[in-house]
Order: C-alpha cells, then structure tokens, then sequence
C-alpha cells in the first residue's frame, strides 16, 4: 500500500520540476498525483486502484492542459515580424536626403537615413519605400504626398 502523503509529495516534487524544466505538461501530471492522493486518503485505496487512478487523472488532467493551452502560442491577427524588422519598412514615407542618381542614393525615414535604391529624385523628394532587400530600400516617388506639397 501506498500512503496518500507519499502521492502528494510526487505532486508537489512533479510541480517544482514544472518550474525548473520547460515543457508545460509536469504540472498536468502533478495534478494526476493530487487527485491520486486526495481519493487515497479519502477511501484507502489498494496500490492497483491508486496506479489505475493516477493513470486516468494524469492522462485526463494533461488532456485538459491542452485545452488550455491549445491556443496559447498561436499567433493571431497582424505578424509581429519580429526577426525581420526592415519589413515593417515597406510602406512607410519618406524624404529623399541625398538625390538618387544612377539608381542609388539616400532615403531620411523619421530619424534615419537609409541607402535607397529607386528613379532619379532630387533631394527632397517625397518617397514611399516598396521594398525592402537587407538593410536596402527600394523607393519611388510618393504622388499623394506630391500633390499635397508634403515634404
């Protein structure tokens, strides 16, 4: 025979691994052990019963924990881009700092200038970035902010 405390020392032991080794199913089968050791403590139950109920708590306990955690790291709504920051580029406007002449030049963006590719533009010129190619912006001339006479 089992005793019930030996179960809840298995729970308790399973709950602080949970803490120290990634995973996220540790504390599923922590809560199997509970169960065990609470139904065990309740009806003295023999070693074949506590084996059979610690089987079936863990078992539906870690069905449940993916439940829980089915949608946890899904990403939703917008991609953050996060490895790939200059892609967030591609639509932003700009100014053209240094004309671009043989197709290269430089491109102001907020507080930072950026080597743009792109057609003649004198300096000043409004862009819009289309593409971005490593730490390259693709440009053209940004009509609406022409028209306006936004610079």
């Amino acid at each position: 025979m089992i005793y019930w405390w030996i179960w809840a020392i298995l729970g308790a032991v399973l709950a602080l691994a949970e803490m120290h080794i990634p995973g996220g199913y540790l504390i599923w089968i922590a809560v199997g052990a509970a169960l065990t050791s609470a139904a065990s403590a309740a009806w003295n139950l023999p070693i074949e019963a506590q084996l059979a109920l610690f089987a079936v708590a863990s078992v539906l306990s870690c069905a449940a924990g993916y439940f829980v955690y089915r949608g946890r790291w899904r990403v939703t709504g917008v991609d953050t881009m996060l490895n790939e920051r200059t892609a967030t580029l591609v639509g932003a406007r700009g100014v053209v700092s240094d004309p671009i002449a043989n197709g290269t030049g430089k491109v102001r963006l907020g507080d930072s200038v950026w080597i743009a590719e792109g057609p003649e533009l004198p300096s000043g010129t409004p862009v819009i970035v289309r593409s971005v190619v490593g730490s390259r912006l693709y440009v053209e001339r940004d009509e609406i902010s022409s028209s306006v006479g936004i610079a």
